[in-house]
């Protein structure tokens, strides 16, 4: 019996790698995006059992549907034909962020959105039933921002300046160094500082991350050393009256320092008597990152790791889910899943860097070089405190640590790189099949570049 055509395994794969050519964006990050969502419910799936009630069928189900939701943000995202909705968004990212630090500096109460209050510190806000890390939320608005602000700044779009510029009293803001002032550096400033009043560390990391951006824009270095002044000018006078108040001001700067000079050897418990508020206060601030290198230490002696749902630091560590989740890896997979997960972000950075080439716009440029920065430095930076290299800072693995809207935050920003790594193909794709010779005819030649800028911004 002769098989038909569309049977036939030739036909088959034919057709699969017909529907692989077809996926728009760059396909190394969406094998990035894919690996990252199975790993993410593999390790949910095993970390979080001491989190509820629920079994870990249950548990890996709801982050199942979370990772296919966030799988839907993506492919949504990355349809975006044009360059220019994602300008608009940016601008729009700003203001979302301002409020939301707003009211959870102020402690403002709106009935359908209020701030959460977890150890002593406001990270969270409550809004129609969705835990909002406004924090995760702030990191990826604020580099999309910072992508239009310095694109406009270069183009000269800044209408307010503009417009202000041209009144009495306001000339000042038709220079240069005001627009920078009042469009990248006073936003950059104010969203660290209020970050600051809830984590330290959360405050330092994003306005790094803001800083590389910056730099990425072209702003001028003796301006990066004024703002870098004016930081410090501020630390200082936080740390001055915090001191002053006793500690009510600002009182997350105790905790830093704290874990700046924390010993977390098991020495401190030297001395204590067993069974003493001293001992059990002592050893509560030593738990956790002593319990991490217990799960490195034993997984790191196993190529493939204990294997999953067999760790037994997570019964040990609290929150080994979010902040320790490197370690819990090194623990189940071993050297082999810890290698893994360090290439797959090493291999993203240096995709994104690959894509910027084929970007002739600067904010598309800024906004898949920032987006790529703040995922791989947040990886490294969770990696380097799971190792004990430097001091914990509460920072969660993206795409991998529990929560569900810094998941789906991270998903903005892959669907954000793969839309604009689309668009960077498609105009290359566009000017490699232009008939007409450059040397034949330069201007007929550049004006379909120009109608092509045309289509996608």
């Amino acid at each position: 019996m002769e098989h038909t055509e569309s049977n036939t395994p030739e036909t088959t794969r034919r057709g699969l790698w017909n529907f692989i050519d077809n996926i728009k964006g760059d396909k190394v990050i969406w094998i990035i995006v894919l690996l990252l969502l199975i790993f993410s419910v593999l390790t949910i799936f095993s970390s979080t059992s001491t989190l509820s009630d629920e079994s870990r069928v249950e548990i890996m189900k709801e982050h199942a549907w979370i990772a296919i939701i966030g799988l839907g943000v993506i492919v949504a995202l990355q349809g975006i034909k044009k360059i220019g909705w994602f300008r608009i968004i940016s601008q729009l990212g700003f203001a979302a962020t301002f409020a939301l630090l707003t009211i959870l500096v102020f402690d403002i109460d709106l009935g359908f959105m209020s701030p959460v209050t977890l150890n002593g510190a406001r990270r969270t806000i409550l809004a129609f039933g969705l835990q909002i890390h406004v924090y995760e939320f702030a990191k990826v608005a604020m580099v999309m921002y910072l992508a239009w602000a310095l694109h406009a700044y270069k183009h000269d779009t800044f209408a307010i300046a503009n417009a202000l510029a041209q009144k009495k009293g306001f000339e000042f803001m038709g220079k240069a160094f005001w627009k920078r002032a009042f469009y990248i550096y006073a936003p950059t400033l104010i969203t660290c500082a209020m970050i600051a009043a809830g984590s330290n560390s959360s405050a330092i990391f994003t306005f790094m991350i803001l800083v590389v951006v910056m730099l990425m824009g072209g702003v001028p270095f003796k301006d990066m050393l004024l703002t870098g002044a004016v930081v410090a000018v501020m630390c200082g006078a936080a740390y001055g009256l915090h001191k002053a108040t006793d500690g009510e001001f600002m009182p997350r700067i105790k905790t830093l320092l704290s874990r700046v000079g924390a010993d977390y050897d098991t020495k401190v418990l030297e001395g204590l008597r067993p069974g003493s508020d001293e001992f059990y206060n002592a050893l509560d601030k030593i738990r956790q990152p002593y319990g991490a290198k217990v799960a490195i230490h034993e997984g790191q002696g196993i190529i493939m790791g204990k294997g999953v749902g067999n760790s037994t630091q997570k019964y040990s560590v609290t929150h080994i889910y979010s902040d320790y989740m490197y370690s819990f890896i090194i623990e189940e997979y071993g050297l082999l899943g810890a290698i893994i997960i360090l290439i797959l972000y090493t291999s993203l950075l240096a995709r994104c860097s690959m894509i910027i080439r084929m970007c002739e716009n600067e904010f598309a440029k800024i906004a898949i070089g920032g987006l790529a920065f703040l995922i791989t430095g947040q990886a490294y930076l969770h990696m380097l405190v799971n190792v004990q290299i430097i001091p914990m800072t509460g920072q969660t693995l993206p795409m991998l640590s529990d929560g569900a809207f810094a998941f789906l935050t991270f998903c903005v920003a892959f669907g954000i790189i793969l839309s604009i790594s689309k668009m960077a193909r498609t105009k290359m794709k566009a000017i490699e099949e232009v008939e007409v010779p450059i040397k034949d005819d330069i201007q007929s030649t550049l004006e379909i570049i120009e109608q092509i800028d045309d289509d996608i911004q």
